[in-house]
């Protein structure tokens, strides 16, 4: 059975649908202050640049000669690029704005909402597949009627999961200001994982240039989280010796 309908409208408006929930929310923090604007505009930026620049270091090098190759080269984009690159977007963002509190722990909380409806944009359209497999009770099948794993539908629980996860932090109060990092150490993690799954172009051997990519997000979300608990611990020290 199909599960993948060929409505492929649907597929830019769900993108469009995930970017308006970031702007619902977004929208709703800035009335704190209006530098907020901003920084989300400086994370749309980052997010669409390093989008683009993870396609094209991981696979985009593979259009080149085709004869649609301009239109691919237009549209190919990775979450994996994106997430980095709107971190930065961010960071540059506050330090031209001047505004010196943490914001990653919203970000947590947008980046995998956007990327759920994003990734059901996926499931309907039949992009982003999953390798061939013999049927099983969890496959689907593509266009073509041939079994494949389910990789948009097992990115959309494991972001589900994480929603959930950053809202128990949240009332919980446990690792502030950590969340983002949190998210980059274990979306990096489960993308190595599940890019053996994933129908993408090889490197070398089973790996892609998305598990590249995906590897150095989770040390990269390594390093800022121990940076952060670092610097944490040396305020409080201080504050204690002051008191």
């Amino acid at each position: 059975m199909n599960l993948w309908p060929n409505q492929p409208s649907l597929y830019p408006w769900l993108l469009l649908a995930g970017l308006g929930v970031s702007v619902v929310f977004w929208s709703r923090l800035s009335r704190r202050d209006d530098r907020l604007v901003f920084i989300y505009v400086g994370a749309l930026a980052g997010a669409f640049a390093g989008a683009k620049l993870a396609y094209l270091l991981a696979e985009g090098w593979r259009d080149l000669g085709q004869p649609d190759v301009w239109l691919r080269l237009a549209t190919g984009k990775s979450i994996l690029g994106a997430l980095p690159g709107g971190y930065i977007g961010v960071e540059l963002a506050k330090r031209w704005v001047g505004y010196t509190q943490p914001t990653g722990d919203w970000f947590a909380t947008i980046a995998p909402l956007s990327i759920i409806v994003g990734r059901i944009g996926c499931w309907l359209h039949g992009c982003c597949l999953g390798r061939v497999c013999a049927p099983h009770w969890y496959t689907v099948a593509d266009g073509s009627g041939v079994d494949r794993w389910p990789a948009a539908s097992i990115e959309i629980l494991f972001n589900s999961l994480v929603v959930l996860l950053f809202i128990l932090l949240r009332r919980g109060h446990v690792w502030p200001t950590q969340h983002f990092h949190i998210y980059l150490i274990g979306y990096g993690c489960f993308r190595f994982v599940h890019e053996f799954l994933r129908d993408t172009p090889r490197l070398w051997g089973p790996l892609t240039g998305y598990q590249l990519i995906a590897l150095a997000i989770a040390l990269f979300g390594l390093s800022a989280f121990r940076k952060r608990a670092g610097s944490r611990c040396s305020h409080l020290t201080a504050q204690t010796r002051r008191g």
